[in-house]
């Protein structure tokens, strides 16, 4: 069993894999400099509160809990904000994994498991379900940060000094089924949580960006996936990395990327429907214009982490998503 170092463990995705790896017989802990997550979402696992740039504290947390392995969650995620200030997601998001990349290197810790995103492919003409084999295409900042860290890590696994796994993956959705942790961003850009709180009455409505794409109800398709499943994906990554170091007899690098999906798309509208239907509140639904940057679909074939990190969803359900996610946020 490893000592693994969550960066971003603070956050939605970060603190649910905080779960999984103890789960799992691992040793978390979260790092993280709480811009946008809560100290309380880390549980059970010891915090450490510091930044991604400060090699210095990042460094100090490597050595003094004698880490094995990084899973890195650290980063802008908002690909509309990116649109607007393009130069805070280069920083936070690029330059600060090149910062973790260079203290690994000085340290010599090799494993990493890097949350990638989707955004990576942009918008693939004439392609239904994304493959890992394609072109990354970004069309927003955010998806060329995730890209270009992407790059940095399996350039730098070609050169032997680090083994990497990108999980690619599209909308992270639902709560801990227990309700112990959630969704908390503020401010709140995720589909789900938003239409349910127009469900709870804490916002006046949901807005739906675009009714004029080529979709069959004319809004975005976006393949769902339930954060705990989420996080067992980066679980199995990280076991597969440190299964190779374990099996290898030399020090060649290793990198390879992953989607993470189940392979089904939802509509905006399926969304809003699910979310009224869950809940029994038949909120305002008021509908505008597209926003720039977001692609009309974006699906994944994720046979691949199926087949070779033996990765299963244990929730495929958009329904189960947003009752999971509903029973945690009409208590915050």
């Amino acid at each position: 069993m490893a000592n693994v170092l969550v960066l971003g463990g603070a956050g939605f995705i970060g603190s649910h894999t905080l779960l999984a790896l103890e789960g799992a017989g691992h040793t978390p802990i979260a790092y993280d400099n709480l811009s946008n997550g809560h100290a309380d979402s880390v549980l059970n696992a010891e915090l450490v509160i510091g930044d991604i740039h400060d090699a210095k504290t990042l460094t100090a947390a490597l050595e003094t809990h004698s880490i094995d392995a990084i899973i890195h969650f650290a980063a802008f995620i908002e690909a509309g904000e990116s649109m607007k200030d393009p130069m805070a997601f280069y920083r936070n998001n690029t330059a600060g994994t090149l910062s973790v990349l260079q203290v690994m290197q000085a340290v010599g810790l090799r494993p990493i498991v890097f949350s990638s995103t989707a955004a990576v492919y942009g918008q693939q003409d004439n392609v239904e379900i994304l493959t890992e084999d394609l072109s990354g295409l970004p069309i927003n900042p955010y998806g060329h940060s995730k890209w270009s860290s992407e790059c940095m890590i399996r350039d730098l696994a070609t050169t032997g000094a680090i083994d990497g796994i990108a999980l690619r993956y599209f909308n992270a959705a639902g709560s801990d089924p227990m309700a112990r942790i959630g969704e908390r961003h503020d401010p709140e850009t995720h589909l789900i949580p938003l239409v349910l709180d127009a469900a709870r009455g804490t916002r006046p409505d949901i807005r739906i960006f675009g009714t004029d794409y080529d979709t069959p109800d004319g809004t975005c398709i976006r393949d769902y996936i339930h954060v705990s499943d989420l996080a067992n994906a980066h679980v199995k990554a990280l076991d597969h990395l440190l299964n190779l170091q374990l099996g290898k007899c030399d020090d060649a690098g290793f990198f390879d990327a992953f989607n993470l999906g189940t392979g089904r798309g939802f509509s905006v509208r399926d969304v809003v429907e699910t979310a009224k239907d869950v809940t029994g509140v038949n909120f305002p639904v008021v509908e505008e214009a597209r926003r720039p940057g977001d692609p009309a679909r974006l699906v994944a074939d994720a046979s691949k982490a199926r087949s070779e990190l033996g990765w299963q969803p244990d929730y495929p359900n958009l329904k189960d998503m947003i009752r999971h996610t509903w029973a945690f946020r009409k208590n915050l």
